[in-house]
């Protein structure tokens, strides 16, 4: 009776609902916080991943398991958009040991006076004490400088990184190589951004040696990376060349430091004058980078070389390249330069190259560039050719903008002796006769088109076999277990899911 009652008396005469009872309304305005509790709250959040990422490579070093070194790293990006000096200060209290003197230097570093280096929380006290692995030490290292690189303190950044490869050489364990790779990449970093590129090219030759005969896949590929772009950076080509004849490139390295690579081997072998083999690099620098927003500018770069490369080696690239719309503004200069050789107008080549001449010398291409002239003027009597079937060189000297006839001729000449076109001069009566056009099909261009498509077939197949092959019968004991498996599968799902897997590329 009593039930019946307060349902009675919760109805209103209509028959409807009452409205909410007046408890609720205080309810509401409890959910709702303030800014500051929203940042406690975050960085609470914050501290809780890192410390889920130290827990993670204590798993990896009790597991030797390097996949969740990976894990850590590939969460790396998201972190640091987050990290302050008094959350970095919070993490150095809470893992470091008292007595430790790198963590001293850290909290120096970083430069702050809020918080003192004797002072350690009663709470973090214990954990405090207990000495950390060296992998949980590279770690903080390099959330110090992440830090350090997104402030722009830059010359803080170049000593940390310093002490930090020159730690790694006194710990020497086979668990910190996804690390140390890491490291050894912002120790070049800062130096670059402090101008003191050349005086860490002997460092680095020396850990490529100590990285080789550790077999250290990770860092061996990272720092040939580094002395490459350290060679490039000064011109000095024979020396990346040798470089590059004398060291070989670990099979087991990632895609991201195989597409560097890739790119550098490509601008080598194009300034060298091998276009075909550039190409071919560079080629397959775009298919291994990544195709996310974090590598747009790395692939703006290979696609400004990979156009000048094209155009020397005679061909056009195709127009739909220059309207994508994360190439679209940074390859306009480009799109000038290739229809200027496309129709073979100097002087729109001219004033392309005087309009752009910053844009190409920061970008690194303005000597393959002036190569193109040539190219300009034999795409120019090519369209001469179709054209006319006679011509006078006098006019062939107003329409390519020569200074006299002689260099006309010369050129001319020249054309027909590559094969550029098929012509006749009359050095009598000072014009040129094309011949009559004959049939493509009877000659061998149709077998050089076809020859370049099975071969480039061939060599995908091949690549692709090569990428399914399976490890012996003999390893097979080696092998992780079912459901191993399964759980690194639903690890993999679950970081597709959240964004966080390829987090990674924004080094590029």
């Amino acid at each position: 009776m009593a039930k019946e009652a307060t349902s009675k008396n919760n109805k209103t005469p209509a028959g409807k609902e009452s409205a909410a009872p007046a408890t609720d309304a205080p309810s509401m305005m409890e959910v709702e916080k303030t800014p500051e509790e929203l940042a406690q709250e975050a960085t609470a959040i914050l501290l809780a991943d890192i410390k889920q990422n130290v827990s993670l490579l204590e798993r990896s070093v009790s597991t030797t398991e390097s996949r969740f070194t990976t894990r850590v790293l590939r969460t790396s990006n998201t972190i640091r958009k987050k990290l302050t000096a008094d959350i970095l200060l919070q993490v150095i209290q809470k893992f470091y040991p008292n007595d430790n003197s790198l963590k001293s230097n850290l909290i120096r570093v970083l430069d702050s006076s809020s918080m003192e280096t004797d002072t350690v929380d009663a709470k973090n006290s214990n954990s405090a004490q207990t000495k950390n692995l060296p992998e949980v030490e590279l770690y903080i290292h390099l959330l110090v400088l992440l830090f350090l690189h997104d402030t722009k303190a830059y010359e803080k950044g170049a000593t940390l990184s310093t002490a930090v490869v020159q730690q790694i050489h006194v710990w020497n364990r086979r668990t910190l190589d996804q690390l140390a790779a890491r490291a050894f990449f912002y120790y070049a970093r800062f130096h670059e951004l402090t101008g003191k590129l050349a005086q860490i090219r002997s460092f680095l030759l020396a850990a490529h040696r100590t990285a080789t005969l550790r077999h250290d896949d990770e860092a061996n590929a990272t720092i040939i990376n580094l002395l490459l772009r350290n060679y490039l950076n000064f011109n000095l080509i024979e020396q990346g060349n040798k470089l590059i004849t004398k060291s070989t490139f670990p099979e087991n390295a990632g895609n991201n430091q195989l597409a560097r690579y890739m790119y550098y081997l490509g601008r080598i072998k194009a300034i060298q004058l091998d276009y075909t083999d550039s190409y071919k690099h560079l080629q397959q620098a775009i298919r291994k980078a990544p195709q996310t927003d974090s590598a747009v500018g790395f692939l703006q770069s290979v696609q400004k070389l990979s156009i000048i490369v094209q155009l020397l080696m005679g061909e056009i690239p195709e127009r739909s390249l220059f309207r994508q719309i994360q190439l679209k503004d940074s390859l306009l200069p480009y799109r000038h330069i290739t229809q200027a050789v496309r129709v073979g107008d100097l002087n729109k080549f001219q004033d392309t190259l005087k309009k752009y001449v910053a844009k190409f010398r920061a970008d690194k291409t303005y000597t393959l560039i002036l190569r193109l002239r040539h190219n300009v003027i034999k795409a120019g009597i090519r369209m001469i050719s179709l054209s006319y079937s006679r011509i006078s060189l006098k006019d062939i000297c107003l329409k390519l903008h020569l200074d006299c006839e002689e260099d006309a001729e010369y050129i001319v000449s020249k054309a027909i002796r590559d094969g550029v076109i098929d012509a006749v001069i009359d050095h009598e009566n000072g014009f040129v006769r094309s011949k009559e056009n004959i049939d493509i099909y009877s000659t061998n261009e149709p077998q050089n088109a076809f020859h370049q498509r099975i071969s480039f077939c061939l060599n995908l197949h091949n690549e692709s076999v090569k990428a399914m092959r399976y490890p012996s019968s003999a390893n097979r004991e080696d092998f992780v277990p079912s459901d191993q498996a399964r759980e690194r599968e639903v690890e993999i799902a679950e970081e597709i899911a959240k964004g966080e897997f390829d987090d990674d590329e924004a080094e590029f």
